[in-house]
């Protein structure tokens, strides 16, 4: 025979499931997961051996806090707008599962914690460029640049570019012209990416007065400015091997990749049609952490095939 505690002890743990579930989905986790990547790929191209374990973990750690926070303020200052969009309608504090208060106490939490982390276990610098990179999207993109400018995404781009070069300053104390190229990489594959999104959902950003690009400047402007940001981010990520950070392993990734990545642009531009855009914006992701990787297996496979 059952407890008659059974059921009120299933229903708490079910509540607390819920809870914890709401605050995972309140930090964006897909975002800050792609964050933390490329922030831990910048970290091993930063050492020619192996990451210092404390700037790997902590710096990780750090970094990955802090970006969960500002995602958490993203979606507190974005609630209105998330509520008339069905991309975002299930987010929690749409649903009202999370209130105002229990989610700036969250995100002013995580977000110390991280600061804290960066500061006294990493390095100053790495926790100062992240506050900067925190407030740059969570302040200036979405309070002011997102409902300002259809440019919103290529300004507000550099905070979202920042990953990497936050993780190389996490190992080594100081901004190198490598750690720039690979900032410059996401800069310029940050347009592609979120504009091929927004002509799949020009009519949501229409509705909530978000004045995405496709929005003020229509679809086939938009088209447009993907093929050039691709064949521009096309030059960009060759970077790395003219510059002798990457050899040829990464060389064949890279234009492997990027070509695809032209071929969805080209075919965006020119023979559109239902469902390429949003299978653009998808590519995108797997591009971009691909290349990444590519970055990464190429700066250890020679040495481990050269030992």
């Amino acid at each position: 025979m059952s407890s008659p505690y059974s059921s009120s002890a299933t229903l708490g743990r079910s509540t607390l499931s819920q809870r914890l579930t709401d605050y995972y989905e309140l930090c964006k986790p897909r975002v800050v997961l792609l964050i933390v990547f490329t922030a831990m790929v910048g970290m091993f191209l930063a050492t020619p051996g192996m990451v210092p374990i404390d700037a790997l973990l902590f710096g990780t750690l750090g970094i990955g806090l802090m970006a969960a926070s500002a995602a958490a303020v993203n979606q507190m200052l974005d609630r209105k707008a998330d509520q008339r969009m069905a991309r975002t309608r299930k987010r929690p504090l749409v649903t009202g599962n999370l209130d105002m208060a229990q989610s700036a106490r969250f995100a002013a939490a995580i977000g110390l914690l991280g600061m804290a982390i960066l500061l006294w276990l990493v390095n100053p610098l790495t926790a100062w460029l992240t506050l900067v990179t925190l407030v740059g999207y969570a302040g200036v993109y979405t309070v002011y640049l997102k409902r300002a400018t259809p440019q919103n995404i290529v300004i507000g781009g550099a905070a979202g570019a920042a990953p990497p070069l936050l993780g190389w300053v996490a190992v080594t104390g100081s901004v190198d012209a490598h750690a720039l190229i690979l900032f410059l990489i996401i800069f310029i594959w940050t347009p592609p990416h979120f504009w091929a999104l927004a002509i799949e959902r020009h009519r949501e950003y229409a509705d909530v007065d978000i004045p995405m690009l496709p929005v003020t400047h229509g679809l086939e402007y938009t088209r447009t400015q993907v093929l050039l940001y691709t064949v521009l981010l096309f030059i960009v990520s060759l970077l790395p091997f003219v510059t002798g950070m990457s050899g040829p392993l990464y060389l064949v990734s890279a234009i492997g990749l990027s070509g695809w990545f032209l071929v969805y642009a080209i075919r965006l531009k020119y023979a559109p049609k239902p469902g390429l855009a949003m299978r653009t914006f998808g590519y995108s992701i797997l591009y971009l952490m691909a290349l990444f990787s590519a970055l990464l297996v190429d700066h250890y496979v020679p040495a481990v095939f050269g030992s």
